[in-house]
């Protein structure tokens, strides 16, 4: 534990999680874009995009135990440089088999990033520091995503995909470059044992623990609600309001999480701001059922979903000391966030099709009721 934060390093490894969340949105802004590169893979192209979520499900926990075992730094550094090679190698528009072979192993580089970063912010943050560096964190995705958007498919446009994916492994090789020059080693004893024997002791472990997995857990229901909602709302909202609700959601959900929910994590705990949170998106959410696509509403649901973003990474050192039952816990963050990714758009697309949109609400008010009250049953069991 530190007793100052090291903004400049933290600053740098945020950077290198922009980095990480490219590896997934660099392939979703060009999406529609794949097919003339690929003219003849048809549903296969999906894979580009599913298979780094498909990595996290099956190797999240594992990443935390693998991270810890090597050192958070090297972890960090190898994960860097292995993103870069991958996407120079992309940017060579391999054929398909070699290109969802580089998605897998981009996968694994994503994963150790998205563990290791966190746990190394968390070590040299000062306690005091943690609410507002980790909430930093936590907005990577939302950050890269509007970037790609921004800069990305311009780029793409005027020089094609191959210059998105050169983009992209330079930046993860500057922030190689940087983190290997202003980056200390972190000495922790590792935890477990790197074998299949350990590796099913260490998911035994970590959700047996109230305090290694409730930030997963919770996140498990943010995650399954966050991304599926951003896709089946659009066309409930007026058409002249859209495009632009549409475009601050996310912007108004990090600006919630970097300001009020900053200051509310100074005076209680990350999960007591966690299970605020989802009572906010409860709340928006009956406001959505009683007025289907106002902006208002939906601008008071993505406040709400900022909170519960967050405090879910602040939770983990707030629970858990140790970094190593730290890397843990981000390794069940990652597996139960790519969880519920990869499974709630087509749920709630179901439920859409079945029960309209007041299905799709009160679907949504019982996935977000029940993170409420995963973090209500984990908190009884932690208390003496």
């Amino acid at each position: 534990m530190t007793a100052r934060t090291s903004f400049p390093v933290v600053l740098a490894l945020w950077g290198a999680g922009l980095g990480a969340a490219g590896q997934y949105a660099k392939i979703s802004v060009i999406f529609d874009r794949l097919d003339t590169a690929y003219p003849d893979a048809g549903a296969a192209l999906g894979f580009i995009v599913s298979l780094v979520g498909f990595v996290g499900i099956l190797l999240g926990v594992v990443a935390g135990l693998v991270v810890a075992r090597i050192r958070y730094r090297r972890a960090m550094l190898w994960a860097l440089w292995v993103g870069a090679t991958v996407s120079l190698f992309q940017a060579t528009l391999p054929s398909l088999p070699w290109m969802l072979a580089s998605r897998v192993i981009e996968g694994m580089s994503h994963l150790a990033i998205v563990v290791a970063a966190p746990t190394l912010i968390a070590q040299l943050s000062a306690p005091k520091d943690r609410g507002l560096t980790l909430t930093l964190w936590s907005t990577f995705f939302g950050v890269a995503f509007t970037l790609l958007v921004a800069f990305g498919l311009p780029l793409a446009d005027a020089y094609g995909i191959e210059a998105l994916f050169l983009a992209h492994a330079l930046w993860m090789a500057g922030f190689a470059v940087l983190l290997t020059l202003i980056l200390r080693p972190i000495e922790v004893p590792p935890e477990g044992a790197l074998s299949l024997s350990g590796i099913i002791q260490d998911h035994f472990t970590i959700y047996r623990s109230p305090r290694i997995a409730a930030p997963g857990a919770g996140w498990l229901f943010y995650t399954f609600c966050f991304l599926a909602i951003l896709t089946v709302l659009p066309p409930y909202i007026a058409p002249e309001w859209r495009a632009w609700v549409m475009g601050a959601m996310p912007l108004t959900s990090i600006a919630v999480s970097m300001t009020l929910g900053v200051l509310a994590m100074r005076v209680i705990s990350a999960v007591a701001l966690v299970q605020i949170g989802f009572a906010l998106c409860i709340a928006s959410l009956l406001w959505l059922w009683v007025a289907p696509g106002l902006p208002a509403a939906c601008l008071a649901l993505a406040g709400a979903l900022g909170l519960v973003q967050g405090a879910s990474f602040a939770a983990v050192p707030q629970l858990n000391s140790s970094a190593a039952h730290q890397s843990q816990a981000y390794g069940a963050v990652a597996q139960t966030g790519n969880l519920g990714n990869t499974l709630g758009t087509p749920v709630l697309l179901v439920v859409l099709g079945v029960a309209g949109f007041p299905g799709l609400i009160w679907t949504c008010i019982a996935v977000l009721g029940g993170g409420l009250a995963m973090h209500a049953w984990m908190a009884r069991r932690r208390a003496p």
